[in-house]
Parts: structure tokens; sequence; C-alpha cells
């Protein structure tokens, strides 16, 4: 991903949200029990209750089943995990936001800030996405060259080939048809035309994965698939040479993870790193990790790194002890 400017957008969180130099930024961990295929609700009164309690739990349907229990000792524990990861992360003048979800049980777990964000290279898999529908329905047909340019895109983060399928698929109308397909009802296309300016959010992200993965989103299987396996082969670098195993391949180093990266400087005097996938042999979790901070591009993707190695210190994700 090029180095290129963007308009930060927020909406209230937790606590109000201000990123700058020497600032610090803390927010709640929370664990919700949740079907995250129901519409978030959001609300941006202070006098409200947390924003993330009330995104995740108004949008519970009343037939949906009982959470599963677990052991309570566990959820402490993850909440700290979690906690120290944005103080640390704030410390450094970083931002982060969270969001972990356990497809097997239904558990979201967030820290509670809920800020748009600008996708970067993530928007890719919108890009990816729309593509493979109009494929499926015969709408347009990829060629060889074409094929192996959308690999490139997802696998090393090719820009040229997002740029060429961006204007083939009609720009900023593929964001609002995949947002549309999905119910991410943060997600919005880029003000500039630009696609690596698309917003989003931490839970509009986890909700795209999980409908990716049941076919929930319209995309059918085959098409998926083609997609998740491509993220299973991200290379260790982007085609333009930038390292791209910060946050979910370098901190869970003991799982099999699918993953699109996005990075993108300069938002204000930040660099934004935005870790995003898939974890475990079974796709069981569904991680989206986003950081903000004033420092070097160096710095900035090591602060994301250390983030997810102190939510799971072993580099994997223990269903029985993670609070998942």
């Amino acid at each position: 991903m090029r180095v290129r400017p963007l308009l930060l957008l927020t909406v209230t969180a937790t606590v109000a949200l201000v990123v700058a130099a020497g600032c610090e930024a803390k927010v709640q961990a929370r664990v919700h029990s949740m079907p995250v295929n129901a519409s978030p609700v959001w609300v941006s009164s202070r006098s409200q209750p947390p924003l993330a309690d009330l995104m995740l739990e108004a949008a519970m349907p009343p037939a949906a089943p009982p959470p599963q229990e677990i052991p309570s000792a566990a959820i402490p524990e993850l909440h700290a995990r979690i906690q120290q990861a944005t103080d640390d992360a704030a410390a450094g003048g970083a931002a982060l936001s969270v969001a972990i979800l356990d497809r097997s049980t239904h558990r979201l777990v967030a820290n509670g800030n809920g800020q748009v964000i600008g996708t970067a290279s993530v928007a890719k898999l919108f890009i990816a996405d729309d593509l493979l529908l109009h494929q499926s329905e015969n709408k347009t047909a990829l060629s060889p060259d074409d094929r192996q340019a959308l690999d490139i895109m997802l696998q090393s983060s090719d820009d040229g080939a997002a740029e060429k399928f961006w204007g083939q698929g009609g720009g900023a109308a593929i964001i609002t048809a995949v947002a549309n397909r999905y119910g991410l009802t943060s997600t919005t296309p880029p003000s500039d035309g630009r696609w690596w300016n698309t917003m989003s959010t931490v839970t509009d992200l986890i909700r795209y994965y999980d409908m990716l993965l049941d076919g929930s989103g319209g995309l059918p299987a085959d098409q998926a698939k083609i997609i998740v396996n491509d993220l299973a082969q991200s290379t260790p670098n982007g085609l333009d040479g930038y390292p791209q195993r910060f946050g979910i391949p370098e901190g869970l180093y003991a799982e099999p993870v699918a993953v699109k990266q996005g990075w993108m400087c300069c938002i204000g005097s930040d660099w934004m790193h935005l870790s995003t996938g898939l974890v475990g042999a079974d796709r069981r979790y569904i991680m989206v990790v986003q950081s903000l901070q004033p420092s070097d591009d160096t710095t900035a993707r090591d602060t994301i790194t250390r983030a997810v190695r102190t939510m799971f210190p072993e580099g994997r994700i223990d269903p029985l002890h993670s609070g998942l």
C-alpha cells in the first residue's frame, strides 16, 4: 500500500478518543455473546451505556439461543490481557481497536473502540468479493491473467490489480453493493473515489468474514474459498516490498492464519495498520486489530504485533482458557 493521506472519521466509543502525539486513549475490554450477522445499532449519545454494549446487545434478535456457559475465571483473564494490550499501545501514543469472534460459541470480544477507520488494502476484500460474485452470475468473465491478478491482489496486496478491478467494477459502487449484501452499516465508499479510503469498523469487518464463511453474504462457497485460500497464502511482503506479517501472523505464530493486511500513512501524523483474518485450522476465530500511532512504520508494526502477543502470549488461541 502506498503512502497516502486520509481524513479520519470517528464515532463516540467507551471514552472520547483523541489521537495525537503524547495523548493517551483508553478503552475498556468487553465480552459479548451474540450472532454477529445481526445488524449493529450505532448510538453516539454520551448519556447512553457504552457503545460496544449498545451496538452488540441491541442487535440480538428475540429468538437468539442462550449463550454457552464458560468458566467465569476465563473471562477476566482475557479481559485483562486485552486491556493490557490497549494500555501498552496507548503508552506509546497508539490508539488500538480490537474485535475477536469465536464462530463456534458466537462470543465476540471487543475493547469498545468503535471508531470508523480507513481500510487501506483491506478494501481489496470487497473488490474481490464483488468481482467473484459477478463472475458466478455470468455478468463478467475472468481471463487466466485476471485470476492471477486477483490472487496477487489478495496474497501480495497488488495495488495495480486493485486499481484495474476497481475501475472495471464501477468504483465506489462496489463498496455500496458489498455493504448492502453483508449488512455492513458502518462501511461506506471513499469520499474521494479512492478505494484505499473506504471506511469501516472492526465489527463490520468481523461481520464480513463471518458471513463470507457461512455464505449469508451472497457469495457462493466456491468463490468464497478462492478468497480464503488466497489469504492463507499471504506473502511475507507486499508487492511493493512492505512487510505484511505484522499483527495476527506474527502474534499468533502457532496458529494457521488467513489474513488481509492494510497499512497507510499519513492520517494526521499517524501510521495506520490493520490486521484482519481467520485463525485456526478450522477457521474458528475471526480477528481484527487496528492501530493508529504517530511514529515511524517499524515502530507502528511492532506495536500492533506486540498487542496480539499480549492478548495471546503462547501464540495461539486456547478455547478452554481464552474466555471465548
